[in-house]
């Protein structure tokens, strides 16, 4: 039994509305969340609390608020780019179930009034929404020329074109249930739109659902699967098919680092973000080479925990212990990095992957541009920069408004005060006789300059 100092949680976002990638870039189509994502999401922060937060639980983090959350103490990130709408949603219903209403969340103001937070105590917990054009640690793979290549290098593999051409019996037994969608040897990239496709009908189609031949879901997985495992690996930790976890990999060290150090609040920090990155990190670390199972696609509302761990006395060094939970209906599982047999040591985890991080826009630009030039690697940096200076020019027109509309509240005061005066004036000149206006028109005369005034 070891104290859990804290703990880095990757989650991946819950059901969605089908979801379109392209093959060979990446890019992608709009998608939304349902009813079905919020609950898995949901259902994933719930058990996050029981796990973390419960004093019962022996991955319980002795020194964190978990009634009302210090938001000192935790970080979330979410990615934006992508299914990021849908990211987004999945990380607010986790943080319902990790830090659900509580009365206790009130305040109580000056007149003695006591306000309770709404929906019965609700907790609003800060998310920081990762942008791809200022932060590629959560989608690194788009517009990154090497990783295209990587994708065609992939496709023009004999073990893929042989792996294909396996398929054929799934492509003509699949036709009839994609509507018009590839289903050739030539579009054996797709192969994770398939799968995307007749999951989701499953799901949500009770009809399609009715059709469906039972061994085309699992077949489909399988490509899909294999499809997705070949894209974002490597045989070499450091390569470019590694990248969604060589970028993220930075938050990870970070972050336990921060954890580690006792003058840094932070105990537990949530990482919302697509499947993409879980398949690099289970190569990078190892673990697919014992756990054969983990090379594909993670379910909705999966969860790989690096929890920080204290050493067993007289041990005095921390310990990093991994765990991954596959969707909803499974529970953590404890997997070992690097082919040990038991929790890693801190600094031999950080030893053995840190020179493998990329933590820079810079960073990212030259190993996307790597054989393609230098001409990329300076647009990529250029872009960063580029948005930089926006930032500050956005800063300077700020300013500049805040003091052109200073200046204008100035100057229809002095207006203000302006007509007040012609007003009293009126008003005496009222009080006398009618036969004491002969210049009448003069007066009409101010009343036409003060209206071309205003």
């Amino acid at each position: 039994m070891t104290d859990v100092l804290g703990v880095l949680v990757i989650a991946r976002n819950g059901d969605r509305t089908e979801f379109y990638q392209d093959p060979n870039t990446y890019e992608n189509s709009y998608t939304e969340s349902t009813a079905l994502g919020a609950a898995e999401s949901h259902q994933l922060g719930s058990f996050l609390r029981s796990t973390y937060m419960s004093s019962r639980s022996p991955s319980y983090i002795a020194d964190m608020k978990t009634d009302l959350v210090d938001t000192h103490e935790v970080q979330v990130k979410a990615k934006a780019g992508g299914e990021g709408p849908v990211i987004f949603d999945s990380a607010i219903a986790t943080l319902q179930g990790l830090f659900p209403p509580n009365p206790a969340n009130k305040i109580v103001l000056a007149n003695e009034t006591t306000v309770v937070a709404p929906l019965g105590g609700y907790q609003y917990v800060p998310i920081e929404t990762v942008e791809p054009a200022n932060d590629r640690s959560l989608e690194p793979w788009t517009d990154c020329p090497a990783f295209e290549q990587h994708i065609a290098d992939v496709y023009s593999s004999s073990e893929f074109k042989a792996t294909a051409k396996a398929a054929g019996p799934f492509f003509g037994a699949v036709r009839d249930y994609v509507f018009g969608r590839p289903t050739v040897l030539e579009n054996a990239a797709d192969f994770i739109q398939i799968f995307d496709y007749v999951s989701t009908e499953l799901s949500h189609n009770k009809t399609y659902a009715h059709r469906l031949p039972p061994t085309l879901l699992e077949q489909a997985r399988g490509f899909a699967n294999y499809h997705e495992n070949a894209v974002f690996s490597d045989k070499d930790i450091a390569g470019i098919g590694n990248l969604a976890g060589r970028t993220i990999l930075h938050t990870i060290l970070s972050s336990l680092t921060r954890i580690a150090f006792n003058g840094d609040p932070l105990q537990f920090l949530l990482i919302e973000t697509s499947y993409h990155p879980f398949i690099s990190l289970f190569h990078m670390l190892e673990m697919v080479k014992e756990n054969p199972e983990l090379a594909g696609i993670p379910n909705y509302a999966s969860a790989l925990a690096f929890e920080l761990r204290r050493g067993p006395a007289p041990e005095d060094r921390d310990f990093i212990r991994i765990k991954f939970k596959n969707g909803t209906s499974d529970s953590f599982q404890t997997y070992h990095a690097f082919g040990h047999k038991s929790d890693i040591a801190a600094t031999e985890f950080i030893y053995r992957i840190e020179n493998y991080a990329i933590g820079s826009q810079k960073q990212w630009a030259a190993v996307c541009s790597s054989g393609f030039g230098e001409d990329w690697a300076h647009i990529g940096s250029q872009n960063a920069i580029s948005s930089t200076i926006f930032a500050v020019l956005a800063a300077v027109f700020l300013l500049g408004m805040f003091i052109l509309s200073k200046f204008i509240k100035s100057s229809r005061a002095k207006a203000r005060n302006s007509r007040i005066r012609l007003a009293d004036d009126e008003v005496s000149q009222s009080h006398l006789p009618q036969t004491q206006y002969p210049n009448y028109g003069a007066l009409s005369n101010v009343g036409s300059w003060y209206c071309a005034f205003l």
